[in-house]
C-alpha cells in the first residue's frame, strides 16, 4: 500500500467523525445547585412553531416583570415569521414601537420592595445557565408555607420569584425524606390547565424561544449549518474520487 493511499484511509474516517460530531445531540443533564440531576429539556431553535408558542408565553407570564433588553419586536418578527400586525397586537403589551427593545414596564423601585431586589433580564439567561437548568427551574416550583411569597424551588433554593406559571402546572407539595428537610420528590397535589405533559410541553417552548433570544444568530447558523454539511459531505467525496483517480497506476 502506498504512502498517498495510506494517508486517504486515515484522512477519511476523520472526517466523517466530524460530520458525526457535528451533528451529535446535545450534552446530558448537568447537576443542579442543590445536586441533583437537571431535567432534560429536549430544546431546539430549529422548531419555528415552538418558539412562536414560546414567545406567546413569555409575553404572557413573564414580560411583566422580565426585560429582554438586547432583543426587539423587530428583529422577533423576522426570525419567528411573524408580521409587525401580529407581533404588535399578540406581543406587545407595554406600547413600545416596533423597533423598540423588549423592556418591562414594571417600576425598579416596586420591584426592589415586592421582590426584595429588581427581576434579571433574561436576554442571556439560557445562555449562562442552560436550557436544561431553566427548563428543571420552571417544572420544580412547589408550595412552601414558610416562604414569603408562599413558593419554593428545587432547582433554586429560596428563591425571591413567585411561580408566575401556576396556572397552567397547578400547585406541587414538597414531600420531604424522613427526619430531613430535604425535599425527596414533588406531588402535584392541585392539577392546572394542562396536564403533566402538556406543561412539559409548554415550558420545553418557553425555554426554545429564550435559547432562541440568548443568541438569535443560532436560527441562521442551523440554516447554514444543513448546507455546509452537504458541502463537505460533497467535498470529501470528490477528493475521494480524485484520489482514486489520480493514484489508479501507482502500485
Amino acid at each position: 500500500m502506498t504512502k498517498p493511499t495510506l494517508l486517504m484511509k486515515r484522512i477519511l474516517p476523520a472526517v466523517a467523525l466530524t460530520l458525526g460530531l457535528l451533528v451529535a445531540g446535545q450534552p446530558a443533564a448537568q447537576a443542579a445547585e442543590g445536586g441533583a440531576a437537571l431535567m432534560a429539556s429536549g430544546s431546539g431553535v430549529g422548531d419555528q412553531a415552538s418558539l412562536q408558542r414560546g414567545a406567546k408565553l413569555y409575553f404572557n407570564y413573564c414580560v411583566g416583570c422580565h426585560s429582554l433588553k438586547y432583543m426587539r419586536y423587530s428583529r422577533i418578527a423576522d426570525d419567528l415569521g411573524l408580521t409587525e400586525q401580529q407581533v404588535m397586537q399578540n406581543l406587545n403589551f407595554t406600547g413600545a414601537k416596533f423597533d423598540d427593545p423588549v423592556i418591562s414596564h414594571m417600576p425598579a423601585e416596586d420591584a426592589t420592595k415586592w421582590f426584595g431586589k429588581e427581576p434579571p433580564d433574561l436576554s442571556l439567561e439560557v445562555g449562562a445557565k442552560t436550557a436544561d437548568w431553566v427548563y428543571t427551574y420552571l417544572n420544580t416550583f412547589y408550595l412552601d408555607p414558610k416562604s414569603p411569597i408562599g413558593w419554593n424551588n428545587t432547582t433554586l433554593q429560596n428563591a425571591s420569584m413567585p411561580f408566575p406559571l401556576w396556572e397552567l402546572q397547578g400547585q406541587q407539595t414538597a414531600v420531604k425524606k424522613p427526619g430531613s428537610d430535604a425535599v425527596e420528590k414533588l406531588e402535584l397535589s392541585h392539577p392546572g390547565k394542562l396536564t403533566p405533559a402538556q406543561y412539559q410541553q409548554a415550558t420545553r417552548d418557553l425555554v426554545n424561544f429564550l435559547e432562541y433570544v440568548s443568541e438569535p444568530a443560532a436560527l441562521q447558523r442551523h440554516n447554514y449549518g444543513i448546507w455546509v454539511l452537504l458541502f463537505l459531505a460533497l467535498f470529501t467525496l470528490l477528493a475521494y474520487l480524485l484520489k482514486k483517480e489520480y493514484w489508479k497506476d501507482v502500485h
